[in-house]
């Protein structure tokens, strides 16, 4: 397996990738619910059952095929960035629609269109964000190598993260008042510009990102449903799995539930750029401290500590009365401080996850595995966004109209209550719960070199056996 050390160049090829990915992954965490109830006007409750089941109803199926298709593709250009090069486009005019779906309907309209919109934006974010997450365990084998790389790629991610969630609402309001549009139809255009930005960003891997894969293998040979039912007999994974699942719930309600936090428990709408800022700031700058103390106490104990660090801010968080709070600029930046393992760490796990499922098979499956962290993620993090829909209307949320907006609505303590419970202190108890798990996760560096050891051992009496 080749550890040799990756250029500069090749590793800013890559990551660049991800911030198209994130671009988008931050409009739809922080705004698709608000969008849904604060501009189109559609009941909270039922927006976020109609995502659900949009997840539900295609996201079960779709990553894990995709991926399995993927492994077994054969082309010129590889087995993944065929996907990033005809999936770009289609991923950008996808996503557009999602948040261009008129207003003035009724809810069994918005409850399809919902969906719909959902399942076709998700096809090709599907097709294009497994290819390119894959690349990360076929680009290097080495340990070490590999948090480098993910931390090059998180450091796009954060800069696509903070123009996702910092600055969507802002530009909405621009482009409304500069051109004499409706706020509908500001973030639409808004969502457009996204999605030409991140298909030039997935096309920059899919045309100049040339690399030869750590590791020659051959296309698996398992059916789709043995290669997806055998991914449970690999206990490292199921610990991931279990792990990014909690996780997606906590840090889906967290991203969700911000500007509702912001705007009505601390009535301080004009400072959320700054607070998003504070946190996604500081997440970014940590980037690279974090990289460093993982290479010394390993992924998983960094990735504890984070969360740690993360789930104190949260707790803090729910206790702030109502009414403007400056404290909320420096607990938004230690959040950011313990988020920043959450960039770092699962994503240089992965890889030494798919390596030991190798050494059990005898197969190389990363996209079959990526697809399954992405189902797991997508599922779950729609799950968390229906609670938070539910969450509002059992706390009597009152949705702004066209008639009455946002600035105009002064929301029952109820609907206070039920904002701080899902911003924060769930949150917060999800993730102290991963923590016990990570600290017993089963793959350190000692380990996973033994496992590349044997890997290696076998390919030579392989190509013996051969000779």
């Amino acid at each position: 397996m080749s550890a040799k050390k990756l250029s500069v160049a090749t590793k800013l090829k890559y990551g660049v990738g991800d911030f198209g990915l994130a671009v988008v992954t931050a409009m739809l965490q922080f705004s698709m619910l608000y969008y849904y109830t604060n501009v189109v006007g559609v009941n909270a409750a039922l927006a976020g059952t109609a995502m659900l089941v949009g997840k539900i109803t295609w996201d079960l199926i779709n990553d894990v095929l995709f991926g399995y298709l993927e492994d077994k593709t054969k082309s010129r250009w590889g087995k993944r960035r065929p996907y990033l090069i005809f999936g770009a486009v289609p991923f950008a005019i996808s996503f557009w629609l999602v948040f261009s779906i008129p207003q003035g309907l009724g809810d069994v309209a918005y409850f399809f269109i919902i969906i719909g919109s959902f399942v076709l934006f998700d096809t090709f974010h599907t097709l294009t964000a497994t290819a390119y997450s894959a690349m990360t365990a076929e680009i290097t084998g080495d340990y070490d190598e590999r948090t480098s790389l993910t931390t090059y790629r998180m450091v796009f991610s954060i800069i696509g993260y903070l123009c996702g969630a910092g600055v969507t609402s802002m530009l909405a309001g621009i482009i409304k008042d500069s051109f004499g549009l409706t706020e509908h139809q500001g973030w639409s255009i808004v969502s457009l510009i996204y999605g030409i930005l991140g298909a030039i960003s997935l096309l920059i891997p899919g045309l100049f990102l040339k690399y030869t894969p750590a590791v020659e293998d051959k296309p698996p040979q398992m059916p789709p449903l043995k290669s997806f039912l055998s991914t449970f007999k690999n206990k490292p994974f199921i610990s991931y799995l279990i792990v990014t699942m909690i996780m997606s719930v906590s840090f889906t309600m967290v991203t969700a539930m911000l500007q509702y936090y912001i705007d009505f428990q601390l009535d301080m709408n004009p400072s959320s750029l700054l607070i998003m800022l504070s946190m996604l700031g500081v997440l970014a700058i940590f980037l690279i401290p974090c990289g460093i103390i993982s290479n010394k106490i390993g992924k998983a104990k960094t990735y504890a500590l984070g969360l740690t660090i993360a789930s104190a801010a949260l707790i803090v968080v729910f206790f702030i009365p109502q009414g403007p709070n400056n404290w909320i600029f420096l607990l938004a930046a230690i959040a950011g401080m313990g988020f920043s393992a959450q960039w770092v760490c699962p994503h240089s796990m992965i890889p030494d996850v798919i390596e030991y499922d190798e050494l059990l098979t005898g197969e190389r499956r990363e996209g079959v595995y990526y697809g399954m962290q992405a189902t797991a993620t997508k599922v779950t993090g729609a799950l968390a966004t229906a609670m938070c829909g539910w969450g509002l209307e059992i706390g009597k949320y009152i949705e702004p109209t066209l008639d009455r907006p946002a600035s105009e609505i002064t929301q029952p303590d109820s609907a206070l209550l039920s904002i701080r419970v899902m911003f924060a202190l769930i949150p917060a108890i999800f993730l102290l719960i991963c923590v016990p798990l990570l600290l017993k996760y089963p793959i350190t560096r000692e380990s996973h070199a033994e496992v590349i050891r044997q890997l290696e051992e076998r390919r030579k009496q392989e190509k013996e056996a051969k000779e």
